[in-house]
């Protein structure tokens, strides 16, 4: 068996400390070649990312504020950073992280001067008025579908207008708020005929009066005072039945309830 000459084995010795060497020298350039924002400063950061917001990069400023926030989570930027992270999440499509970082925004920073847009924010998230046409064509109803969100915008809505009522999204706001009432109110009126189809009158009644004591401003009292007119009837309750008709006559005289 033949055995290596020494200077083999020195030639050896000598390449692995040159390899190692070479291996850490481009893993470092890999990571600086990754990690460009190295040594930035936080307005660094927050320029960066509204510049992608302004070119339509959602992911890529959500990237770059999660950045900001990582390094710098305190201060005005930061705080700017929270704001664009929430929009930049809304525009992406993403409801649900809409509401979380609105939340979170909410709860860190309460007084801050820009709160309202986070309330503001966070009901446009939650329920979004379909498009007119497009209702009309597909017979899409909100009132018809899940009421969850739906009620949730109307308690952040409510929340900014009880809380900034001179807020410069408070004017919207306040017409978002009566289309979701009608959404509510109708959703109510729903489910009283669904008690009322049921055999279910006392349940219907409930519903209905339950409409006119929370919604009596809303586009579905003509509907609610009508179960209770037919649901009154059935039960043979002719006071409260009469009392009804009194009440649907003086408020829609032209009511199809009425014949």
């Amino acid at each position: 068996m033949r055995i290596p000459s020494v200077p083999f084995f020195r030639h050896r010795v000598l390449a692995l400390p040159l390899l190692i060497t070479a291996m850490l020298m481009t893993g470092c350039a890999i990571l600086e070649e990754q990690d460009k924002t190295a040594g930035w400063t936080a307005e660094q950061f927050l320029s960066a990312g509204q510049k992608q917001m302004a070119a339509g990069d959602w992911v890529g400023a959500i990237d770059t504020y999660k950045k900001l926030l990582g390094r710098f989570p305190y201060g005005r930027n930061a705080e700017q950073a929270q704001l664009d992270t929430a929009y930049a999440h809304f525009k992406n499509d993403e409801p649900a992280l809409t509401v979380a970082a609105a939340d979170r925004f909410i709860q860190m920073h309460p007084t801050h001067p820009n709160v309202d847009y986070a309330f503001y924010l966070k009901g446009l998230a939650l329920f979004e008025p379909p498009d007119s046409l497009f209702d009309s064509l597909s017979g899409y109803n909100p009132a018809n579908n899940d009421i969850g969100p739906v009620r949730g915008a109307f308690v952040a809505y409510q929340e900014l207008i009880s809380r900034f009522p001179n807020s410069r999204y408070a004017p919207d706001t306040r017409k978002r708020l009566i289309y979701i009432i009608n959404v509510l109110a109708t959703h109510e009126v729903e489910v009283a005929r669904y008690y009322y189809a049921m055999g279910a009158d006392v349940a219907a009644v409930n519903r209905a009066r339950s409409i006119l004591e929370t919604y009596r401003n809303s586009s579905a009292v003509e509907d609610a005072l009508g179960v209770m007119v037919k649901a009154y009837a059935r039960m043979g309750l002719s006071e409260l039945h009469n009392d009804a008709v009194r009440v649907l006559k003086l408020n829609y005289p032209d009511s199809p309830y009425l014949n």
